[in-house]
């Protein structure tokens, strides 16, 4: 096999200068959570009337930082057996996360977080831990063989406030330590975590307490690394003095000390602290806007613990380690704030545009096409599509009725189902007008979905009303459903008609793109006008002009290699990071289709087929007329989608095969 076209066929984030004597980079152990974002910004938490949901916990977000960074991260932590805990053990594995170390616990809940963005100054939040399965870890819980497969081991304060999970953080870090890996703590002071604030105190960052540094001090000797604010500097230090704290923190402990200092940056001290921060090591700072500070020290750990294992310099850490604190305070949520290696370097070449990172529409694009796996998961470098989205054609059937219609599509996804087993790389397009119980039947089955958005030969584009006239319907759609638009132009449409279709494209791009689904953008133009081997390029360069990025793009299929390679050509050179194509088969015999997919599987760029009437055309008629049953429908559509697989498959080995 070519390894250039494996590669370019292939998917998944660059790989991290990492050790080959180690699995893992390194290990985190502490708590998770589920983290419900207020959507509403500038007002009190207590009148926020919707959340978004996202994973959460300090180690949780630095385990997922650091894998976006490309190190190979894992995290020790407790969910309980439900469906919270199922979101963060899923999620997890989204952002390439080992979740050996996660306990499932089924006598716990899982740990909540309400959090709401008032203003630059306050972040109000509401823990919700009682007994909540991260603190259920114990020692035994502990798996020493695990721990020495890490390069370094990473604790947060919090897991030092309670004697059970305490003992647990304590004994990962004398396993590392004794097998040579280093350890590294984020203070991550949360006063109320520690019982030394009220529940209503969640925002507070700092509450003096004796008995909380003393229990600090305990374990500080056994870190190579210490990394917290000022004020937590504060509380491990024992002095409200920021000098004074490091000098006491330095008594006990000959770890690299970080501080970070807000706006002023952080510095890092390797020996005997100063009488000015100013006199440690820094790096670069970026003066950025600041949205919401919440998870941003989990951003900052995130690129320090990058440069830290890959051994750079503490100033080019410390870059990395700003950056990401810029990215996450700019941006809504933790986790999804945070950015990819690729991201990162990205911002490092091209340099900072505007101080509201979210609303740089370059970098945006950079960030969402580079983590948008951890939002869809999947393994999507090949997507066997069964399109069953069909909706005039069906209702123009003898015997249709939307009944019938319903029950058929139903019948549709009984054979992709059966096709798929349970594979990676399945996919089917199903619309919710007639196959809305299909629809909702596919979410978590490990297909691929793609969801029509246009009402059936409209030209200019209409959409179908259910999205609204505003298309805030988008907010009800499942997160796995690919937003598919079929639209029929070409470029040599009048001004009028293509700017109404452009217009329209852009409005359902934007609002895809703003309620975080995928977008497939589905060209004919061979309905229009007469085509070439430069048609589709034109129009997909046309788009790319309006600033629509589309994630997916259902191409007809072409007749020549010139024209893929100039359709190809005009994705790659706007948008690099492109999910791919999927070729159509606009009810072509399976001859033509083995000719097209022959063709189009030669470009790495193409995917797979959405494939629809082909499929399920005959057995539609015949099961309307009530000739065949159910099941003979079934194993009807399953035989011929299978078979179009097969072709498939077929016809991209000999394209690898040639490649060689």
């Amino acid at each position: 096999m070519s390894e250039v076209f494996a590669a370019k066929v292939g998917t998944g984030f660059a790989s991290a200068n990492t050790s080959g004597e180690h699995e893992l980079d390194l290990i985190t152990i502490g708590r998770s959570s589920v983290d419900l974002y207020g959507a509403q910004v500038g007002g009190r938490l207590e009148d926020m009337g919707s959340f978004d949901k996202y994973i959460g916990g300090s180690p949780t977000n630095i385990a997922c930082g650091t894998a976006r960074l490309g190190l190979r991260s894992a995290v020790i932590t407790g969910v309980g057996d439900e469906h919270m805990g199922r979101f963060i053990t899923e999620q997890l594995a989204r952002e390439g996360v080992s979740t050996e170390g996660v306990k499932v616990d089924p006598e716990r809940l899982t740990a909540l977080v309400l959090l709401g963005i008032r203003d630059q100054e306050q972040f109000p939040l509401i823990f919700y831990r009682e007994n909540c399965a991260d603190m259920g870890l114990t020692e035994d819980d502990i798996d020493p063989d695990f721990i020495r497969r890490a390069r370094a081991v990473v604790a947060t304060g919090t897991h030092l406030s309670n004697p059970k999970v305490e003992a647990a953080t304590l004994k990962a870090l004398e396993i590392a330590r004794a097998a040579g890996a280093r350890c590294a703590l984020d203070i991550d002071y949360r006063p109320n975590l520690w019982g030394v604030a009220g529940h209503g105190a969640g925002e507070r960052r700092f509450v003096e307490s004796a008995a909380v540094t003393a229990k600090l001090q305990e374990s500080l000797p056994l870190f190579d690394l210490i990394v917290g604010t000022e004020e937590e500097f504060h509380i491990a230090g024992g002095s409200t003095d920021t000098v004074a704290a490091l000098r006491a923190v330095r008594a006990v402990s000959g770890a690299t000390l970080v501080c970070k200092r807000g706006a002023s940056g952080a510095v890092a001290f390797t020996g005997a602290i100063p009488d000015s921060l100013d006199e440690g090591e820094t790096g670069p700072g970026f003066p950025i806007e600041v949205f919401n500070v919440l998870g941003a020290g989990d951003g900052f750990m995130s690129g320090l613990l990058k440069g830290w294992l890959d051994g750079e310099d503490w100033p080019t850490a410390l870059k990395y380690a700003n950056a990401c604190g810029a990215f996450a305070v700019s941006r809504h949520g933790c986790t999804p704030a945070y950015p990819s290696w690729e991201e990162l370097q990205f911002f490092f070449d091209r340099g900072l545009q505007r101080p509201d990172l979210r609303n740089d529409a370059a970098l945006e694009q950079v960030h969402w096409a580079t983590t948008r796996s951890s939002r869809s998961g999947g393994d999507w470098s090949q997507v066997k599509t069964f399109a069953f989205d069909h909706r005039l054609q069906l209702e123009e059937m003898d015997g249709y009725t939307l009944e019938k219609g319903g029950r058929f599509k139903e019948l549709c996804l009984e054979a992709a189902l059966r096709v798929q087993a349970g594979r990676p790389g399945y996919g089917i397009l199903c619309d919710n007008r007639i196959g809305r119980a299909a629809l909702h039947r596919a979410s978590g089955s490990g297909l691929w979905i793609g969801r029509p958005t246009e009402l059936p030969g409209s030209r200019p584009i209409a959409f179908e009303p259910e999205l609204g006239a505003d298309l805030g319907q988008f907010r009800e759609w499942a997160r796995e459903n690919v937003v598919k638009l079929l639209v029929f132009c070409h470029p040599d449409d009048a001004a009028d008609t293509m700017a109404a279709q452009v217009g329209q494209v852009t409005r359902l791009f934007t609002a895809a793109r703003r309620n975080g689904l995928e977008f497939l953008l589905e060209l004919i133009p061979s309905k229009v006008g007469p085509v070439d081997d430069e048609t589709s390029a034109r129009l997909i360069q046309r788009f790319y002009d309006a600033g629509v990025f589309p994630d997916w793009w259902k191409l007809e299929p072409f007749r020549t290699e010139a024209a893929w390679a100039n359709a190809v050509a005009a994705i790659t050179r706007n948008d690099p990071r492109s999910r791919g194509i999927v070729v159509l088969g606009l009810d072509a015999p399976e001859e033509a289709l083995a000719e097209s997919f022959a063709l189009a599987a030669k470009q790495p760029l193409v995917k797979g087929f959405a494939v629809g009437r082909t499929i399920f055309g005959p057995a539609a008629r015949r099961w309307l007329a009530g000739e065949i049953t159910d099941a003979e429908a079934v194993a009807e559509m399953a035989e011929n989608y299978s078979r179009l697989c097969t072709i498939w498959d077929k016809a991209r080995a000999r394209a690898m095969e040639e490649a060689t």
